[in-house]
């Protein structure tokens, strides 16, 4: 699993979530567009998880950092407009195991301590994680909340790795694959003038929220990418 820190402000922060990983067993830690990183504060909070401190890999944008993975989780405490599916750290944690993601990459995105995930970045995802917290003050540390969420984690991976159960047929989609079938099936949508690029509406993004609940292998990908080829060849026949 990845933990995926989005500009983060205070480098106590990523060595808090450094610690936090280690405890639980994770090590994979990414960076986006950290505003101080590498920094003493970091090294001091991280204690003896230095190593997945070291270990943290820093990148220009989310799309990078998740590339690779086959399920994007985003933590997100505000209701949005178009809202995604929505599980706790608890429920997502159970559910992840009981779809085979466990074997596959996975990352969980936190926002900015002050502000979260944009629009933008959620709909990336394919799913929202919330945890539940009393509603007069909701807010979370950033390190404390990537804490909860591996603990969720921790416990249901620990118990599925005794039963070692194969669930799933073929890896799910990675982002960078699920996003190449989104920019395909727009490409399509323009084409056959189902969506007009000079007055978008919200369709993508209910379709993004879409196959994203059906949480696609690659193979279901790429067979829904032989399609569109073959709608976007027929309509050159015709032509």
């Amino acid at each position: 699993m990845r933990i995926v820190l989005v500009e983060p402000s205070h480098p106590g922060n990523i060595g808090g979530a450094a610690r936090a990983m280690k405890t639980m067993g994770f090590g994979d830690l990414a960076l986006v567009r950290p505003k101080r990183f590498p920094d003493p504060q970091a090294e001091w909070r991280a204690a003896g998880a230095t190593d997945v401190l070291r270990a943290a890999r820093v990148f220009d944008s989310v799309d990078e950092a998740v590339a690779d993975c086959a399920l994007v989780a985003g933590t997100s405490a505000r209701r949005r407009r178009i809202p995604l599916p929505v599980d706790s750290a608890a429920d997502f944690a159970a559910r992840v195991t009981s779809t085979g993601a466990a074997g596959s990459p996975l990352a969980v995105l936190f926002g900015r301590e002050d502000s979260g995930l944009t629009n933008d970045e959620l709909e990336r995802c394919t799913r929202h994680v919330v945890i539940p917290a009393h509603p007069g003050y909701a807010s979370l540390n950033l390190a404390m909340a990537v804490q909860v969420v591996c603990y969720e984690l921790f416990k249901v991976q620990s118990v599925a790795s005794e039963a070692h159960e194969q669930r799933w047929d073929r890896p799910l989609a990675s982002a960078a694959e699920l996003a190449g079938f989104h920019a395909h099936l727009e490409e399509v949508l323009v084409a056959i003038e189902f969506e007009d690029p000079k007055a978008p509406r919200r369709t993508m993004t209910r379709l993004k929220r879409l196959f994203g609940r059906v949480e696609l292998d690659e193979t279901e990908v790429a067979i829904l990418r032989g399609v569109l080829t073959h709608v976007q060849r027929a309509m050159r026949k015709r032509r």
